[in-house]
């Protein structure tokens, strides 16, 4: 059955047209995040992120995990008595009996052990479910290319999408350990506190791009950073899934390189908390499917037609448009893409070839130079 499952979901990178796909994945999606639920709901100390544990209501939680269920149980035995992607049907069905089988949606949450470490699978399932369906829909509405929603190589686009965020934890706390390592744990009152919060999260966003800009730029020109940093373009078909590959040491220099600066510089939690929802939005969108037009404000602001372009795999895409959220960085600094056309063609990593597997990308900047015939992008 397994075997099975697997040959259905690769079949062309997608499932074929006409044999429930879109409902039969969904069935299956929202069954196993039910699951996940469930864990969650068991292993409160060790699954969930503290940062998200004060701000979610678990009854409404539950009343969604419901839902949930519902949806997916129907979506499945539709599917089945039609005789539609009966194998998904089959995989969505054992996940809800698992999750009935732990409790369902009437799981009693057990206390909570503050100091223990965890992964963040709420973090995963809310981030999953809000993206998805969100995303989704906009590059539905606006798309830029007439492409399927499960187009090629998104099962390993979705596992990076599960790994970095399941890592949650472990990016906060290698933070944390370097903030106190280099004594900005405690920071005084000073002129940016004083800010207005608006006007302190669009400075701490500044900050953030320009420091992130370096960085990137870096991840671009020294050739083991770009080893890693080449997991990323390796994407060929970009949507808001495509984002989510990111080698996990990059993601760790990114998010070090940015959340540092800003305890340095002295911002509130609450303009950091600001700045997150900003980058999560927007790292998100600039890889969409989607096509926009905010007219002179496109040489200020990074849309998807900007940082597709640093994707691009011809001459006029490499190594430009490093911003991720103010595209007059790359003007001040010379490194904006110019050409007379708006999109590039095609996308991905030119000079190399970087393994297509999780685990290949995962060893890939590990593996000798002379082994895997590196060459300059």
């Amino acid at each position: 059955m397994h075997q099975k499952l697997l040959s259905l979901l690769k079949s062309h990178g997608h499932l074929p047209r006409g044999r429930g796909r879109v409902t039969g994945v969904i069935a299956l999606a929202l069954s196993v995040l039910c699951l996940l639920a469930a864990l969650a709901f068991h292993y409160p100390s060790w699954l969930t992120t503290p940062e998200l544990r004060a701000r979610y209501d678990v009854d409404t939680l539950r009343q969604i995990m419901l839902i949930a269920m519902v949806a997916a149980a129907v979506l499945a035995t539709w599917n089945s008595i039609l005789g539609r992607s009966r194998w998904l049907a089959a995989w969505s069905v054992a996940a809800l009996v698992a999750t009935w089988l732990l409790g369902g949606s009437d799981i009693r949450v057990d206390d909570i052990d503050a100091g223990a470490p965890y992964l963040g699978l709420d973090w995963l399932i809310l981030g999953l479910l809000g993206t998805a369906t969100v995303f989704i829909t906009i590059e539905k509405l606006i798309p830029f290319r007439t492409q399927p929603v499960f187009r090629e190589s998104w099962q390993l686009d979705l596992a990076y999408f599960a790994v970095n965020h399941l890592l949650i934890g472990l990016s906060l706390l290698a933070s944390n350990h370097a903030l106190v390592a280099l004594g900005l744990d405690v920071r005084e009152p000073n002129w940016v506190m004083a800010l207005p919060l608006w006007a302190a999260i669009l400075l701490a966003v500044l900050v953030a791009d320009l420091c992130q800009y370096w960085v990137h730029r870096a991840l671009h020109q020294v050739p083991w950073l770009w080893r890693v940093h080449a997991i990323h373009h390796s994407v060929e078909t970009m949507d808001w899934l495509a984002g989510s590959r990111l080698h996990v040491i990059e993601t760790l220099i990114v998010r070090l390189s940015v959340l540092i600066p800003l305890y340095a510089c002295g911002f509130s939690t609450q303009a950091i908390d600001g700045y997150i929802v900003i980058v999560g939005f927007h790292a998100v969108f600039n890889h969409a499917n989607v096509s926009v037009n905010i007219g002179w404000l496109r040489y200020v602001i990074v849309t998807p037609n900007f940082h597709h372009w640093h994707h691009g795999s011809e001459r006029a895409a490499i190594d430009r448009n490093y911003a991720a959220h103010f595209a007059f960085l790359d003007y001040l600094f010379g490194t904006a893409v110019r050409s007379e056309r708006a999109w590039p063609d095609q996308y991905g990593v030119v000079g190399e070839t970087v393994p297509r597997g999780f685990w290949g990308q995962l060893l890939y900047p590990l593996r000798s130079r002379a082994r895997t015939g590196e060459k300059q992008r």
